[in-house]
C-alpha cells in the first residue's frame, strides 16, 4: 500500500493556472468546512431536499467505528462453524466498495453484481458449507439483487443447509428489505446510515461489513480516512480535494469533459471502476458532468495519448501522460474523491447527490419483463456475420461486413465524443472482452469506456442519458447455453439479462444516441470474430 501521505499534484503547469481561480472560488465560499459541518445549502435551492439527507459521509470515518468490532464477533463466530467463503450479492455501490477494498487486502469475496446464468452458476458451484451471502440494498427492491437472494436461498435450502443462517442483510433502517429480513429470520442485519446514498457509502456497512467479513482491515481504512478528514475539511487551496475539484472544473470548462484515470502503482486494485460510479453518476446530469474512462495502465489508448478533450489522472505518482497525480492510502482517497466529487458539483452547477436518469432503464426492462412476447424472437437482426447477429438503432447502419458496420459506427461518433462499451456477459468467463476497450480506443483515437452489464447500469449509466449527450453505444450480448430459474418470479436470469441490455437500448436510442448491439450466438467464437472485426474496422 502507499504510504499515509495523501495529496494532490496538478503536474500541468496550464492546468494548474487555470484551476487556481476556482480553487478560489470554493476557499472563499468555505465550501469545505461548509461541507464537513453538511451544510445542505451549498448546491442550490433545488438541491437542498436531496442533500439534507445525503451528507453523513463525511463523518463516517468517526461514526462508523462501532461497526468494527460487531464485523469481527460475526466473523469469528462464522469460522467457528466452518463458514469462510463470503459472497457478496449487491449492485452499484454496495459492490464497488468492497471489492475494491477486498482486492487490495488480498483477501477472497466473490461479487455478484451480474445477471449472467453462468457468473452466478458458478458462485454457486462453491462450496456451499462454507458460504455465507451478504444481501446488500439499501431497500431490497434492486431486481438483481432480489434475484441473487432468492437463487442462494433455494441453493441452502436444496443442500439441506438452514438459509437464513447463512444470509446476512445490509440496508437501511425501516426498509421493506429489513422488514423482510426480520420475517424471514435472516442470521444478521446491519443497518447502514440512511443519510448516505449508495456512491458515497464505501465507509459505511455497504462497504465495511462484507469487506471486514472476508478478512480485510476495515478498522485501518477508518483510521486512513481520519488521517485526511480536517485536511479535507480545511478552506485553503492546499486542501486536496478543492485542487481536485478545480483542476476538473477547469479542464471541463475549456472542453475536457472527460476524465481518464490510470494506476501508477500506488497499491490499490481496482481504484477507477469504484471513482467511475462516484464521478459519473454525482456530476452526468443536465447535460453536463465528468465522463470516467478507466483504463488499463498509463501507457493505455486514451491515456498516453489523451487529447484537449480529457484530462489524464495519475491514482499513484505522476506518469507519462498524467496532468494530475492523486497519492494516498485507499480509505484516504475514498474520502479524498468524495469531497472532491461534492466540490465539482458546486463548481458545475449540479446536484451530484441525485440520479434523475437511472431509472428510465430500469423501467424499461421491467416492461420487458412483463411482455415476454418482445424478448422472445421479436426482433430479427438486421445482418448475421459467423457467429455474430447484428441489431441497431434507427439511423444505425447494420448491414454488410461486420468490420464495415463497425468502422461506419465508430466514425458516427463527434471527435470529441465517446464510445461506450457495454458487455451483458460473464465478466470471469469472458473476462477477455474488455480488451476491446483499448483496441477500439488504439483505431479509433476516440475516449473508449467499458462496462459490464447490468453493473455499470448502477455506475455510468447515468451519465449515458444525462450527460455530455456525444457518446456512442455498443452492446455485445450472448447465448445463454444454461439458464437458471428465479425462484419465485416469471422470469430466468438469461431472461431479465436480455431484458436489461434492451431496455437501456431503447432508452439510449429515446435519448438520439446511436446503438448498436452485437449477439454472439457463440460467445467465444463470436468475440474473436468481434476483436478481428474491430482491428480491421480501424485499418
Amino acid at each position: 500500500m502507499a504510504g499515509e501521505t495523501t495529496g494532490v499534484e496538478i503536474v500541468d503547469a496550464a492546468l494548474a493556472g487555470e484551476a487556481a481561480p476556482f480553487a478560489e472560488r470554493l476557499v472563499a465560499d468555505q465550501v469545505a468546512s461548509k461541507l464537513a459541518s453538511q451544510d445542505a445549502t451549498l448546491w442550490g435551492p433545488e438541491a437542498e431536499s436531496e442533500a439534507s439527507i445525503r451528507l453523513s459521509w463525511t463523518t463516517l470515518h468517526k461514526s462508523s467505528r462501532p461497526l468494527i468490532g460487531e464485523i469481527e464477533a460475526l466473523r469469528t463466530d462464522l469460522r467457528s462453524e466452518g463458514v469462510d467463503r463470503v459472497v457478496l450479492a449487491g449492485m452499484g455501490g454496495s459492490s464497488l466498495a468492497p471489492e475494491v477494498i477486498t482486492a487490495t487486502d488480498g483477501v477472497a469475496l466473490t461479487v455478484l453484481d451480474t445477471t449472467d446464468p453462468g457468473q452466478v452458476a458458478d458462485a454457486l458451484a462453491g462450496d456451499l458449507e462454507r458460504t455465507v451471502i451478504v444481501v446488500s440494498s439499501k431497500s431490497g427492491g434492486t431486481v438483481e439483487t432480489d434475484s441473487h437472494r432468492r437463487i442462494f436461498a433455494k441453493a441452502f435450502a436444496d443442500a439441506g443447509i438452514d438459509a437464513a443462517r447463512r444470509i446476512l442483510v445490509v440496508t437501511d433502517p425501516g426498509s421493506p428489505f429489513a422488514e423482510l429480513s426480520e420475517k424471514e429470520g435472516y442470521r444478521k442485519v446491519f443497518l447502514a446510515d440512511p443519510n448516505v446514498g449508495g456512491r458515497y457509502s464505501a465507509l459505511t456497512a455497504f462497504g465495511l461489513v462484507p469487506a471486514g467479513l472476508a478478512g480485510a482491515d476495515v478498522a485501518r481504512l477508518l483510521d486512513q480516512a481520519a488521517s485526511v478528514a480536517d485536511s479535507l475539511a480545511a478552506d485553503t487551496a492546499d486542501n486536496p480535494a478543492v485542487k481536485l475539484a478545480a483542476a476538473w472544473a477547469a479542464a471541463h470548462e475549456k472542453g475536457a469533459e472527460k476524465v481518464v484515470i490510470a494506476d501508477t502503482g500506488s497499491g490499490i486494485k481496482g481504484f477507477a471502476d469504484w471513482a467511475e460510479q462516484l464521478i459519473a453518476e454525482s456530476t452526468g446530469k443536465q447535460g453536463t458532468g465528468l465522463l470516467p474512462v478507466a483504463v488499463e495502465g498509463p501507457d493505455s489508448p486514451g491515456f498516453a495519448d489523451a487529447k484537449d478533450d480529457a484530462t489524464p489522472v495519475a491514482v499513484g505518482q505522476a506518469e507519462g501522460a498524467a496532468k494530475i497525480a492523486v497519492i494516498g492510502s485507499l480509505g484516504a482517497q475514498f474520502l479524498l474523491w468524495e469531497f472532491a466529487t461534492a466540490f465539482a458539483g458546486r463548481l458545475l452547477g449540479i446536484n451530484p447527490f441525485d440520479q434523475p436518469d437511472v431509472e428510465a432503464a430500469k423501467k424499461a426492462a421491467r416492461s420487458l419483463l412483463d411482455n415476454p412476447d418482445k424478448l422472445k424472437g421479436g426482433e430479427a437482426p438486421s445482418t448475421v456475420d459467423g457467429a455474430v447477429e447484428v441489431f441497431g438503432s434507427e439511423g444505425v447502419a447494420t448491414d454488410g461486413k461486420l468490420a464495415d458496420i463497425l468502422r461506419a459506427f465508430f466514425d458516427s461518433a463527434p471527435e470529441t465524443g465517446y464510445i461506450a462499451v457495454q458487455a451483458y456477459l460473464d465478466r470471469l468467463d469472458d473476462a477477455s472482452t474488455s480488451i476491446l476497450r483499448g483496441e477500439i480506443a488504439k483505431r479509433t483515437g476516440r475516449q473508449t469506456t467499458f462496462g459490464w452489464g447490468p453493473r455499470f447500469l448502477h455506475s455510468t449509466g447515468q451519465y449515458h442519458k444525462g450527460g455530455h449527450q456525444n457518446g456512442v453505444f455498443l452492446q455485445i450480448t450472448g447465448a445463454v447455453e444454461e439458464d437458471l430459474d428465479v425462484p419465485d418470479r416469471p422470469y430466468t436470469l438469461g431472461v431479465l439479462q436480455h431484458a436489461q441490455a434492451l431496455g437501456d437500448g431503447q432508452v439510449l436510442a429515446e435519448h438520439g444516441r446511436p446503438v448498436l448491439r452485437l449477439h454472439l450466438t457463440d460467445r467465444a467464437a463470436g468475440l474473436a470474430e468481434l476483436v478481428r472485426a474491430v482491428q480491421e474496422a480501424g485499418e
